[in-house]
């Protein structure tokens, strides 16, 4: 079995970093049968994910991880993460706690993709 602990974090230090300095390539990371929730709104398919994230209404934003959980998710080999943390946006000075959580599926060599990414806010 692949270390998915260390194959999380490695996931989730790429995914934020990207995130944070060029959203739209983070499309690589999609299939077309891979779903995003982002708060109430689902999209299905690469194209419908990256329009969502690359329109999202700020220019700059920073992720800071706050816990990172991995398990083993299925026979396939997937792993599922969840993350909660807090992020800032453009110049606001108070970050917003969120929490996120991918399911990743092998892609061959090594590889995976996000089958399932939920995206929501923390508020209170």
């Amino acid at each position: 079995m692949a270390d998915f602990q260390s194959i999380a974090k490695q996931f989730v230090e790429f995914y934020y970093n990207t995130f944070d300095q060029n959203r739209e390539q983070l499309a690589g990371l999609y299939r077309d049968q891979s779903m995003l929730t982002f708060e109430t709104s689902s999209i299905q398919g690469v194209a419908a994910i990256n329009e969502k994230l690359t329109s999202l209404p700020f220019q700059k934003v920073v992720h800071k991880v706050g816990t990172l959980d991995a398990q083993p998710s299925n026979e396939a080999g997937g792993i599922l993460v969840m993350v909660t943390g807090a992020l800032l946006v453009d110049e606001q000075q108070n970050p917003m706690n969120y929490t996120q959580t991918f399911q990743l599926m092998p892609d061959g060599a090594g590889s995976y993709f996000v089958f399932n990414d939920i995206f929501r806010l923390v508020y209170g």
